[in-house]
């Protein structure tokens, strides 16, 4: 029994499996639906901020690499070459994206993303269109828990109401032994 939520855990954390689909498994499975929904919350969390702060690194490294680097334009005395109007350009397009995104896009991301697209890209996509990292963390927080007890519940009472003379040992498990 401790092993199959142990599997619960790493499975949440796998960004293939996800805890949509970990949870309604488990419950089927016979497994408790409270000890099964935090496990595959913490595990799924876990994997998530982990990746919300490499991005986060890996954008910081990057903008410090930027701006360490010897531009590879020379301006001369008041004449703006093509490449430099086209860098300036494309920063004003980011940050104007970055603004629309964040005041409407990052909630929607976050709380339909791990049921479409999943939560370990959800979170990429946060951080990569530009939404800072305190927001993304606390948004996905906020999905996972959610989707957890959303999961868990709909589980739950799903298979009471389908198979009503469910027992302790799970349907999977009286599937397999009869």
């Amino acid at each position: 029994m401790f092993l199959s939520y142990v599997l619960v855990f790493v499975l949440a954390a796998i960004p293939l499996f996800e805890l949509v689909a970990v949870i309604p498994l488990a419950i089927i499975g016979g497994l408790s639906p409270v000890l099964t929904g935090v496990l595959a919350f913490l595990g799924n969390a876990l994997t998530v901020i982990l990746l919300i702060v490499f991005v986060d690194k890996f954008k910081s490294w990057r903008r410090k690499r930027k701006q360490k680097r010897p531009k590879d334009v020379i301006q001369e005395e008041g004449e703006t070459t093509e490449a430099h109007v086209e860098e300036v350009q494309e920063s004003k397009k980011e940050k104007r994206a970055r603004v629309l995104f964040d005041k409407y896009g990052l909630p929607g991301l976050t709380i339909i993303g791990p049921f479409f697209v999943g939560s370990h890209i959800s979170a990429f996509m946060g951080m990569s269109f530009g939404s800072k990292r305190k927001m993304v963390t606390s948004w996905m927080m906020t999905s996972l828990v959610l989707w957890t007890v959303i999961m868990a519940v709909a589980s739950t009472y799903g298979v009471a109401f389908f198979v009503p003379d469910v027992e302790d040992d799970g349907v999977l498990v009286r599937l397999f032994t009869n």
